[in-house]
């Protein structure tokens, strides 16, 4: 697949085909993704890759405790303390869409809840990845393990597979290192959900838009420049 078609291409997926993806394929995706950019090479993601009965053993667990009303709480602040816009208007588009794909009304609370709560089924993909970070390390290597996660979504693309990058993982890392060997002095990022879409699901057939270059960017000098 071209990079231009990878990258048009990718978006989050939130119902799955439970076909399995072979662990060599997930070793050249991981391979791929480290050839992200890092301050001084430092390298500083750590993955954890989840299947089988290992990774149904934690989502039930993630479940449990998500149905008992317990709201977990994340290591880090990923959303603002208070919204406003042009993120506030994103943000609820967002969710207005993907409720009216999925033909439930914005007001239906139990619905929407159910919703959510696929997250911690990986949407039912076969395999999940817990991306997590050191937390001695600052804000540059945020940047890092960003670049490194679009890296293994875009190569997996290039392999016809699907993912979805889930932060709310991150609010159950207390559940997560009961299951796997997270180190003390890493926190739980996000999960990541790969495997191959489901064409037909609802949920997939919500698409986000993206603004247009005029309203992010702008270019300067280039009245005077010589332009290939």
């Amino acid at each position: 697949m071209h990079i231009d078609a990878a990258i048009r291409s990718r978006k989050s997926v939130r119902r799955f085909h439970p076909w399995p993806v072979p662990r060599h394929t997930i070793q050249q995706l991981l391979e791929l993704a480290a050839r992200a950019p890092s301050g001084n090479n430092i390298q500083p993601w750590q993955v954890h890759v989840v299947t089988g009965e290992k990774k149904q053993a934690l989502c039930e667990a993630i479940l449990q405790h998500a149905q008992a009303g317990n709201p977990g709480e994340a290591e880090y602040r990923y959303y603002p303390d208070q919204w406003h816009e042009p993120y506030l208007a994103r943000r609820r588009a967002v969710g207005f869409g993907l409720y009216q794909a999925l033909g439930i009304d914005r007001h239906d609370l139990a619905a929407r809840r159910d919703q959510e709560l696929h997250n911690y089924s990986f949407f039912d993909a076969p395999v999940g990845l817990l991306i997590s970070l050191d937390r001695r390390l600052n804000t540059g290597s945020y940047l890092d393990l960003g670049m490194f996660i679009q890296t293994f979504m875009l190569a997996a693309r290039g392999k016809g597979l699907h993912t979805c990058p889930q932060a709310a993982f991150a609010w159950y890392h207390e559940v997560v290192r009961q299951h796997v060997p997270l180190p003390a002095e890493h926190l739980l990022v996000c999960g990541i959900a790969l495997g191959h879409e489901d064409t037909e699901a609802a949920a997939n057939a919500f698409a986000t838009p993206r603004e247009p270059v005029r309203t992010f960017a702008s270019f300067h000098g280039f009245e005077t420049a010589c332009e290939a």
